[in-house]
């Protein structure tokens, strides 16, 4: 049985905002707590850089993705920003649906390159999005890729 996906809407985003609340307090991250990040999702699902995919019904899974222009492509650069599927839904096939259904979406915006940011340690993720096409290593030169971060927030 395939499982049930589709695009979110800002209708959606109480429920996008808990499931990404508990993702950060699943993996003992911060999380400004789902009413913050509701109002947040609210504003980004209303304008065409963000989107988001939602998987079951009621929704147990999500992929939040974001868009920006380039200058290597005519099209732009998706980043897979979160996904998460509810524990105890995890190997059910969920989580492919969602990536399928978010890369259909990339190709019909005319999307040029998919990003995905990865933790070193979870290499069940990685095992997942290599099983999907995706990978760690640069095609033209075979080298490793890899993310920097610098945050600019005040505190960090």
């Amino acid at each position: 049985m395939t499982a049930v996906t589709r695009r979110a809407t800002s209708r959606d985003a109480a429920r996008i905002a808990k499931m990404l609340h508990a993702f950060n307090t699943e993996f003992d991250t911060e999380t400004p707590g789902a009413e913050v990040l509701a109002q947040r999702l609210h504003a980004l699902l209303a304008a065409d850089s963000t989107f988001v995919v939602l998987g079951g019904e009621p929704a147990v899974g999500v992929a939040l993705v974001t868009l920006r222009p380039n200058v290597w492509s005519d099209g732009p650069v998706a980043l897979l920003d979160e996904m998460y599927v509810e524990p105890e839904q995890r190997g059910t096939g969920i989580g492919s649906a969602i990536l399928q259904h978010m890369v259909g979406i990339c190709e019909q915006l005319g999307v040029a390159a998919i990003e995905i940011n990865v933790d070193e340690s979870d290499a069940g993720a990685m095992r997942f999005y290599e099983r999907h096409g995706f990978s760690g290593v640069d095609p033209d030169s075979g080298e490793r890729a890899f993310y920097f971060y610098r945050s600019l927030e005040a505190g960090d």
